[in-house]
């Protein structure tokens, strides 16, 4: 579990640490203040030197290049556009030399995500990354001039890739998935990264078959059944049948004890959509990392402590870190209902708030919580 994180030269921060991290973690703070952005580099650490969170992560900010005749002819073969990667360093420009990292302690072990630019220094022959499918010979001239390198630090154990950069700076990282897809099942620990507009039907079904016939199916029906007591069972349709609403609220149906009709989720209501998808989400991440961005979204505040004992329970019982924001002060006032039935722990809950200029967080451990809960002071 991770106890520190520090942040240098990624995004909006030059320079920013979390400390005392629990298991359970709120992030507070004004709007615009980079809460979201601190989710984002701790996924990537976590993720190690898998880009795939990478690539997600900038498409739903719309972070690529859409003007230029590459990704024109990528467009038009339907294939993903290069990634606009200046947007990931601080002061969004880039150049020969420029550097961000983002550094952990895991347990007693210092784990090192590292992004650099550098200049291609290679023979013609020495392959761009750990695969030797992938050749210097193959790349057009047009790229030959830099290079996305990537190194991932943990204890002693190293993983270094190194991609080619397009001559606007884009990268073409869509070669890099498709590659790693072939080779051994990545170690990475599991991941799972809800955004503020939720999960879509798609990635809920996929979650959903990950835990049928297990005893999270039944920790999933029970989070449904807080929220709307009448919930006895929930289904997914096939991914086949539900492609028509794929962004909408789809793809499963609920049995209410008061009706013999089974109900689209849909029709429930964005509350048991949002809880549905942290259920899975939280117990689809064993043994890894929940990273959620806006938590109350959709959840009326007398929800809320249901939702975050749901959270606080199952993290607890599967070893998941979580990591969450909100700038919603009911959200934090009802976390302090649970802290306030726990004794204060190293890895329980904490609430960090994040203030523009300071290069560190104000951490409110358990009893801090209940106490500025008590005494109505705004933590945020």
């Amino acid at each position: 579990m991770l106890k520190t994180i520090k942040i240098e030269n990624f995004r909006s921060f030059q320079y920013f640490e979390l400390q005392q991290l629990g298991r359970v973690n709120l992030l507070v703070g004004k709007n615009n203040i980079g809460k979201t952005s601190i989710l984002e580099a701790i996924q990537l650490l976590c993720s190690r030197n898998n880009l795939e969170p990478l690539r997600q992560t900038m498409t739903n900010r719309s972070e690529y290049f859409f003007d230029d005749e590459r990704s024109e002819r990528r467009l038009r073969l339907g294939q993903s556009q290069d990634l606009d990667v200046r947007h990931l360093f601080y002061g969004h420009e880039i150049e020969l030399g420029s550097k961000f990292s983002i550094t952990g302690t895991n347990g007693n072990i210092q784990e090192e995500l590292i992004v650099s630019i550098e200049e291609r220094k290679i023979s013609s022959k020495e392959p761009l990354n750990s695969s030797a499918e992938f050749l210097y010979d193959e790349v057009p001239d047009a790229l030959r001039e830099l290079d996305f390198n990537i190194k991932w630090n943990y204890g002693r154990e190293e993983k270094p890739w190194r991609l080619p950069l397009s001559a606007n700076g884009g990268l073409p990282v869509e070669d890099y998935t498709r590659q790693l897809r072939r080779e051994p099942k990545n170690s990475s620990p599991k991941i799972q990264f809800i955004t503020s507009s939720s999960l879509g039907t798609e990635k809920m079904i996929e979650l959903f078959d990950q835990i049928v016939l297990t005893p999270e199916e039944k920790l999933v029906e029970q989070a449904l059944h807080r929220i709307d007591s009448k919930i006895q069972r929930i289904a997914p349709v096939s991914s086949r049948k539900s492609r028509y609403s794929l962004d909408s609220r789809g793809g499963f149906f609920v049995l209410l004890s008061d009706s013999n009709q089974r109900v689209p989720i849909g029709s429930m209501g964005d509350g048991i959509w949002r809880i549905l998808g942290l259920a899975l989400a939280i117990v689809c991440a064993k043994d890894g990392y929940l990273f959620v961005d806006e938590i109350d979204t959709g959840l009326h505040f007398t929800a809320m402590s249901d939702m975050w004992k749901l959270i606080w329970e199952t993290a607890k019982r599967l070893n998941v870190q979580v990591f969450a924001t909100t700038h919603n002060s009911d959200c934090w006032t009802s976390l302090a209902s649970i802290a306030e039935q726990e004794d204060a722990t190293e890895d329980g809950i904490r609430i960090h708030r994040i203030e523009k200029g300071k290069e560190t967080s104000v951490v409110f451990t358990e009893p801090q919580i209940v106490i500025a809960a008590e005494r109505e002071i705004e933590v945020r």
